[in-house]
C-alpha cells in the first residue's frame, strides 16, 4: 500500500493495488473510491483531507498479532 498527500490540492491518495482504474465512484462527499474492471478497490481518494483526517502528512503503520 501507498499513500500520498498532495498539500496542493490538500488531496490524501491510499493505493491498495497496482491495477489500471476502471471506475470511480463518490461514496461520500470528498470520498473517492477506485476500482479495477473486477470490481475491486484500487485506491481511495479523500478531499479536502487537512479537515478530514488528523495529520494527512503522517502514516502510522500497525501490525496485528
Amino acid at each position: 500500500m501507498k499513500a500520498h498527500y498532495d498539500p496542493d490540492t490538500d488531496t490524501l491518495r491510499l493505493v491498495l493495488r497496482s491495477a489500471p482504474v476502471h471506475e470511480s465512484d463518490e461514496e461520500k462527499p470528498g470520498v473517492i473510491l477506485d476500482y479495477d474492471k473486477e470490481g475491486n478497490v484500487v485506491s481511495i481518494e479523500i478531499l479536502d483531507a487537512s479537515q478530514r483526517v488528523e495529520d494527512p502528512r503522517r502514516v502510522d503503520f500497525l501490525a496485528g498479532a
